[in-house]
């Protein structure tokens, strides 16, 4: 079976866009995990199937690279420059994916994504904290993230005891700057650093603002600038947006 697909990166956080439309993708483990693989496949942290819907615009399917799944960020931003390719929108929709249904519109040359409503915010100690906005995501301050070993301390507080009865947590490593947030973060679902994750620098965001940032907080990747928007009341944040790129890198064929 001859395959077509679109790469495309989200501020380095790199997807396969696949036409499911015909729902005729054979969406199995082994399958998206080969065709992510850097070295045997297309390569890339995730591979998202956009398919009709009854009553939306359409519908987004997010697979991480090791087949499991999670609503992401950055993939939604692509998911929807895609979509457009496609002539199923134009400068905004509505879709649903992994948690529910969401809003999306192009602003200003970059795509802004909203996501749910927080209400919960764990502050663990001085310098950590846990925010879910629609992945659970662990966050730690840090003085100079380039210092750090992201990957060896990223996966043990991603495997650890904590999170074990929800499969694990994203893991985000923060450094507080005066007009913007740099970040890292080690990924679950890719089990490695990523060079952006939008559901990070989105709690990331989140996080800035309860420590007095202002919306829009700037958030800096290892792979481009995110900007994350808010309002803040009582101590619960809505009307949240994920502002960023989302751009095509290149398209082919490939026989499964």
């Amino acid at each position: 079976m001859k395959l077509n697909f679109t790469k495309y990166q989200g501020t380095g956080n790199d997807f396969i866009l696949i036409d499911d439309l015909n729902l005729t993708f054979p969406a199995e483990f082994d399958l998206i995990q080969k065709l992510c693989d850097r070295k045997f496949g297309i390569g890339a942290d995730g591979l998202i199937l956009i398919q009709n819907h009854p009553e939306l615009d359409y519908r987004m399917i997010y697979f991480n690279s090791d087949g499991s799944q999670s609503l992401c960020g950055n993939g939604s931003r692509c998911g929807f420059a895609f979509a457009k390719t496609l002539g199923l929108v134009e400068q905004m929709a509505t879709f649903e994916t992994t948690d529910g249904v969401h809003q999306i519109k192009e602003k200003n040359g970059l795509i802004h994504f909203q996501l749910f409503d927080v209400n919960e915010i764990m502050q663990l100690n001085d310098t950590e904290w846990f925010i879910n906005t629609g992945s659970p995501h662990h966050i730690v301050q840090e003085k100079e993230v380039d210092r750090i070993d992201i990957v060896s301390l990223g996966r043990q507080i991603r495997n650890g005891s904590a999170y074990s009865s929800q499969n694990g947590t994203n893991v985000n490593f923060a450094q507080l700057l005066q007009d913007k947030v740099k970040i890292r973060t080690y990924e679950r679902g890719v089990e490695d650093e990523t060079l952006s994750c939008g559901t990070g620098a989105t709690a990331v965001g989140i996080m800035a603002g309860k420590l007095g940032y202002s919306s829009p907080v700037h958030i800096q990747t290892k792979g481009g600038d995110l900007k994350v928007l808010f309002t803040q009341k009582e101590g619960q944040f809505t009307d949240i947006w994920l502002a960023g790129p989302a751009e095509k890198v290149f398209e082919g064929s490939v026989i499964i």
